[in-house]
């Protein structure tokens, strides 16, 4: 199989990795992360999260550049049990495609990175119905999400700041990818989109237990052409987001939230930090 083929088969693969992780994340959410369902779910996303990491890092490697837009992700959303019975069918389709095109590469490592994809995707569609069997009547008939009790204008910043910081992640995730060859500061680049994976998260809950599902919409993903033009590019963007943070301490309505405003406290210290661990990479 030639290398521009398998750059492409793997840009779909990463697309599909994509959209099952915005799918698990955005459901996990919607249930509350402190319930079983919630908690299970967005475990799950996290695994999806590794596979289209080695994705990435694959296509990087061997020069591709990676397509952030997410494939869409089919499910019958009428009630709990036809979206679990959705998320099965999903992960067991998988596993017959990863293991025909493990088959049809050469290279050992994307090899075992397909079959590992194809392996994983059949302990997740079994994770998925043991959820599904185990429903009461109750919950298998309804729909996950609560009542809105949240403004909706406060609701629509929140919306914004899920959409910023998605995008400064996924910014960092695809600087660590190309960059990979720097080692260290490749990871310290992605030890950094982690934990922007969490600070999303703290905006991206508060919209899910309203009853309202979390948009992630990426921009156009662009990087600087060198090592240090990336580097100066990331350490702009985590200060933007700081300033913006700093501003939000003072709005009244958020002021009102006292769990917000811990994890906003949280934020905003990691953001300085992050700030400061580029800017001396920079030098």
């Amino acid at each position: 199989m030639k290398k521009n083929d398998i750059i492409e088969m793997l840009k779909r693969d990463m697309k599909d990795e994509h959209a099952a992780i915005i799918r698990y994340l955005v459901h996990g959410w919607m249930e509350g992360e402190d319930t079983p369902i919630g908690a299970s779910l967005i475990s799950r996303s996290r695994e999806e999260m590794w596979h289209m990491h080695w994705l990435g890092m694959i296509i990087c490697k061997l020069g591709g550049t990676p397509d952030f837009k997410p494939a869409p992700y089919p499910y019958d959303p009428t009630n709990r049990s036809t979206i679990f019975k959705s998320y099965v069918e999903y992960e067991e389709k998988l596993i017959p495609h990863y293991n025909s095109e493990a088959e049809m590469v050469s290279d050992q490592h994307i090899k075992r990175v397909l079959q590992r994809e194809a392996w994983e995707s059949a302990i997740h569609a079994r994770k998925f119905q043991r959820i599904h069997d185990k429903l009461s009547p109750e919950m298998a008939a309804s729909q996950p999400g609560a009542e809105m009790e949240l403004p909706g204008e406060f609701i629509v910043m929140l919306q914004k700041e899920v959409t910023s910081k998605y995008n400064e992640m996924l910014h960092h995730i695809y600087a660590s990818w190309k960059f990979q060859k720097n080692g260290l500061a490749g990871w310290t680049l992605m030890d950094q989109a982690m934990e922007k994976m969490k600070q999303i998260s703290h905006f991206a809950e508060d919209i899910g237990s309203n009853g309202i599902p979390p948009v992630f919409k990426p921009s156009k993903i662009e990087i600087g052409k060198t090592y240090k033009e990336t580097l100066k590019k990331a350490a702009e963007s985590v200060m933007k987001s700081f300033k913006r943070h700093m501003k939000l301490t003072r709005d009244p309505e958020f002021n009102k939230h006292g769990g917000m405003v811990i994890n906003l406290d949280l934020t905003l210290q990691q953001e300085k930090h992050q700030a400061e661990e580029l800017e001396d990479m920079i030098k």
